[in-house]
């Protein structure tokens, strides 16, 4: 038995930021995907998989039933059986490794659910994220539900507020393009939880706060608005503050080793880089004009090219 496929995504743009209500901008990136899968004999990697589900369920069972409601005795049933979360999605990696196993859990077990084919009203959209809050709250202590949401619909979102979201486009790529946004694995899992108490911590001061209201979301915003408008130069222009911003506050979520390659290609122009995700390990997102030149500049490392200018 294997279930339908549910994919990665990317915010290309928001991290941080829209825990503060800036802009925000996530796509699917059909790449890496999972999907739940029984079998009798399982490998040690499903057995992990499976006693995950086990604890999930439970955790499941203590959620609000006029939020969301399960086939709980199925979804036992299920797991008795040898099911598991069969996913090709790196885990600490900041593409959504716990929204696709929470949007496949959902899919297949939710009463009432709210369907990729209905009129995705912005209450109807609202309704889903503060339910997948809820259900991915077990994997990372607070979150906002749009990971899930982006697997679950497949589509862009475009945040714009923490009350204010919608289901989006976004430019076709230009396949021929020079441009574009690449993922740099940094070689080392990031873990949420501590990432985000960081953040929190440092939202106590007040010279930290008002740098991410008159710095970093204002140039979220301005990069989620070029990008929609397909604004290369102005979105380039406004990458790079935000890359600079990053580098200069949120040092403790770069790793270490990539503090030298940050300044780099905000020197050099080649490429700009930025968080995917909460950061500490996992995946860097980059941005360049030329492609064949972030390439060489950052040769030695893993590129994976996402989308093209």
């Amino acid at each position: 038995m294997r279930g339908p496929l549910f994919y990665s995504k990317i915010l290309l743009f928001g991290e941080y930021g829209i825990i503060k209500d800036s802009k925000g901008l996530s796509i699917p990136y059909n790449f890496y995907n999972g999907a739940l899968k029984t079998e009798k004999n399982l490998s040690e990697e499903a057995k992990k998989s499976n006693d995950n589900l086990r604890r999930f369920i439970a955790y499941l069972e203590t959620i609000d039933e006029n939020l969301v409601a399960f086939d709980i005795p199925a979804m036992k049933a299920h797991v008795e059986a040898g099911m598991y979360f069969d996913s090709s999605i790196p885990q600490g990696y900041g593409v959504g490794s716990s929204g696709a196993l929470v949007a496949a859990i959902y899919d297949k077990y939710a009463f009432q659910k709210i369907t990729v084919l209905e009129n995705l009203t912005r209450e109807k959209l609202l309704k889903l994220k503060a339910i997948f809050s809820a259900m991915e709250s077990f994997f990372h202590g607070k979150s906002s539900g749009l990971d899930p949401l982006n697997s679950y619909l497949s589509i862009p979102i475009l945040i714009n507020s923490k009350d204010n979201i919608e289901a989006t486009g976004i430019p076709a790529q230009q396949i021929e393009g020079k441009g574009a946004v690449f993922l740099l694995d940094s070689g080392s899992v990031g873990e949420t939880a501590p990432m985000v108490s960081i953040f929190m911590e440092s939202m106590k001061q007040e010279g930290f706060r008002n740098m991410l209201k008159n710095q970093f979301i204002k140039h979220t915003d301005a990069c989620v608005e070029d990008f929609l408008k397909g604004d290369i130069k102005s979105l380039f222009h406004n990458t790079k503050k935000l890359s600079k911003v990053v580098l200069n506050h949120f040092k403790p979520m770069i790793p270490q080793q990539f503090h030298k390659l940050w300044k780099m290609g905000i020197e050099t122009n080649d490429y700009y880089l930025k968080l995917c995700g909460s950061g500490g390990g996992g995946y860097i997102l980059g941005f360049t004009q030329d492609i064949e030149k972030a390439k060489l500049a950052l040769s030695g490392y893993k590129l994976e090219v996402v989308y093209n200018f």
